[in-house]
């Protein structure tokens, strides 16, 4: 089976934007969506972290030229700090839009599995990434790699990739190869249909809390423990979910263990007559 009938999301046509940052990934992402007949705006973002910006734009530039494909160049600070990482990715899907296309493989989708578990994540960490944004989470690192090889599409070498600063780097160098050599076989596949049953299963609890009325203590005092974490979970996320230990004092709030309490961001849930209230953070 050829790649590209492996991406059925590229081959349904329509406007799409592919953030494309120069790497064998992003760079097979391009090439199979203007293949696909997809209307493609390839965007290069700049983190302003490390030179060589503008003349991996430039090759960005010339690939989505040689594909048909719209480009444009997005420019992004990220200063110094905790976080620098994640306050990056952050940034640069604020640029992209909420439905901008990536190209994250299987190899990937298994390393976020496995980094999610390292950080304790709930069911819908473990579940990874969602395929509408990933069109090539049933690809292989190795198979983008070798179509940029074929077409002769050149790439950047991201030397970050290598850092052992990073988590995720040694996740890939280090845990994943450890764990193949453990178990004598290659566990991305594995990983990844792991990943799909607990999205299954994450979906499945989503659509049971959803009848569940977070505001009614009763409610939410009686139900499964499950339901009740999703319920509240959903009621109070905004930006990002509420941590665990949120979830559990408003949990206390609604069997009667506790008269109010303070959300991670400052907000205030209180109790009155078996009716739950959410008030705005007060001023500081």
């Amino acid at each position: 089976m050829g790649l590209l009938e492996r991406c059925p999301q590229l081959r349904a046509g329509g406007d799409v934007v592919c953030a494309v940052s120069g790497g064998p990934d992003s760079m097979a992402l391009l090439a199979l969506a203007t293949a696909g007949g997809c209307s493609v705006t390839a965007v290069h973002v700049d983190h302003g972290l490390r030179d060589g910006s503008a003349a991996e734009a430039a090759l960005v530039a010339a690939a989505a030229q040689r594909f048909g494909a719209a480009f444009r160049s997005e420019r992004i600070c990220v200063g110094a700090g905790p976080n620098q990482e994640a306050r990056a990715r952050a940034a640069r899907y604020a640029v992209l839009g909420p439905d901008a296309l990536t190209g994250h493989t299987a190899d990937d989708q298994a390393e976020t599995m496995l980094l999610n578990l390292l950080r304790g994540a709930a069911l819908n960490g473990l579940g990874g990434m969602r395929p509408h944004r990933h069109p090539l989470l049933d690809l292989r690192r190795s198979q983008t790699h070798e179509l940029c090889r074929v077409l002769a599409i050149r790439t950047v070498d991201d030397p970050t990739n290598r850092s052992p600063v990073h988590l995720r780097n040694r996740v890939r160098a280090e845990l994943l190869p450890l764990m193949d050599e453990l178990a004598r076989r290659d566990l991305v596949p594995l990983l990844v249909r792991q990943a799909e049953v607990w999205r299954d299963d994450a979906d499945l609890l989503d659509h049971l809390a959803a009848a569940l009325d977070p505001t009614d203590a009763k409610a939410l005092a009686a139900a499964p423990l499950a339901l009740a974490r999703r319920a509240v979970r959903a009621w109070l996320s905004t930006e990002h979910p509420p941590d665990l230990a949120t979830i559990e004092r408003v949990l206390a709030v609604a069997r009667g263990e506790r008269a109010a309490c303070e959300t991670n961001d400052g907000r205030r849930i209180s109790r009155h007559h078996q009716q739950l209230s959410l008030d705005a953070a007060s001023p500081r």
